[in-house]
């Protein structure tokens, strides 16, 4: 039996390896795929990391060397690559903006192991350290045993922020197979995570430990692992050609008794709300606020004002910076300081999307401004 789970672990492995390439380098729904890619290569990784040991892969000295000082196994990220999946599947003009990438700084957690491993080589090499690995093995080994802590909080916890994004898409958008793949996606995610979490509470007690892995290794983990990745690799990419298929045999011109309200809705949303100040604001979040399905909001954003989402809300942020600009308390302000009052996520954003929208750059904008204003005076 044992040969049998080693044997399924290692074809997930090479399978996962396999379509998270041809996912990450697709052209079919490039943002979200390379989301699942990466989700589908860091499960590989750890699931290579432990046949790897199966199989006696690190038995050579350089080869263990290697797996000691290389994060292999890297789970922090997980939940965050689900969620942001499953939003970008939903909202073509999902950025990665600087907020979203804060959600990924908790993968130093993966880093502890092999930064002590280093740090210790580096020790030994420079003399400052004694060439006593002892200590550090233990401080590893007990570490990567109470890491697995904060990594089941993670992906419970984006888990259940999956369920609840999505519960609030379904009220504003059709049902599809799309949406029924997210919904899937969240759930398998959800029974594995109760899976290790079964699992887990015994495996940290530390007189439980080495009886958890003498009695049932690491099989209880990552058969449901090796699962999770045949599943997400064939459903993932056959799901991501199927919703590009869809979507070019069903785009039709929207009517305008659909189009008018909308556009009235969205000049509302912006010029009236103001939603456009919020920095990470989404496709998403204006559906929620109009009610409008996120497919009419960008259907009519191309068909009628020719415009993708991010095009049409940096223009009410460069609009509002141009007026800004031209105020008299505007020498007492820095551009930067402006941009963000407007509603841009950073300064090269900002710099960039002006430059495109007006053709120069804010000092050379607000310059002809003034010289125009003067000489009409």
């Amino acid at each position: 039996m044992e040969r049998l789970f080693q044997t399924i672990i290692l074809l997930g492995v090479i399978q996962g390896f396999i379509v998270s390439g041809l996912l990450f380098f697709s052209v079919k729904k490039r943002r979200a795929n390379r989301f699942l890619a990466m989700l589908i290569f860091l499960l590989s990784m750890a699931s290579f990391c432990l046949s790897g040991e199966y199989h006696q892969w690190f038995g050579f000295p350089w080869l263990r060397f290697f797996s000691q000082l290389v994060p292999l196994i890297v789970a922090m990220p997980l939940g965050p690559l689900m969620y942001f999946y499953i939003q970008s599947f939903t909202d073509p003009e999902f950025k990665l903006t600087p907020q979203r990438r804060r959600h990924f700084w908790p993968v130093v957690v993966d880093l502890v192991s092999p930064v002590a491993a280093i740090i210790f080589v580096v020790g030994v090499l420079l003399g400052v350290l004694k060439n006593h690995p002892q200590p550090w093995v233990i401080f590893i080994d007990t570490y990567n045993v109470y890491s697995d802590i904060p990594r089941w909080i993670s992906l419970a916890t984006y888990t259940g922020l999956s369920v609840r994004f999505l519960a609030a898409y379904k009220r504003s958008n059709p049902p599809g197979a799309g949406l029924r793949w997210l919904q899937q996606l969240t759930w398998l995610f959800a029974g594995f995570s109760a899976i290790w979490l079964v699992y887990l509470v015994p495996y940290v007690i530390p007189r439980y430990t080495d009886v958890m892995l003498d009695k049932f290794d690491w099989y209880p983990v990552y058969v449901p692992v090796t699962i999770l990745i045949y599943w997400l690799g064939i459903k993932g990419y056959i799901i991501s050609y199927q919703e590009l298929v869809t979507a070019k045999k069903t785009e039709t011109v929207l009517p305008e008794s659909t189009t008018a309200p909308a556009v009235m809705l969205l000049k509302k949303a912006m010029e009236e709300d103001q939603l456009f100040l919020n920095a990470a604001l989404t496709l998403q979040m204006v559906a929620q606020h109009t009610g409008l399905p996120s497919k009419t909001i960008s259907a009519v954003l191309n068909q009628h004002l020719h415009k993708n989402f991010n095009e049409y809300v940096n223009g009410y942020r460069v609009n509002l910076f141009k007026e800004k600009l031209l105020q008299e308390e505007a020498d007492q302000l820095t551009f930067t300081g402006m941009a963000y009052d407007c509603g841009f996520s950073s300064p090269a954003t900002f710099q960039r999307v002006f430059k495109q929208l007006t053709g120069m750059s804010p000092s050379e904008f607000r310059k002809s401004a003034l010289q125009t204003q003067k000489s009409t005076l």
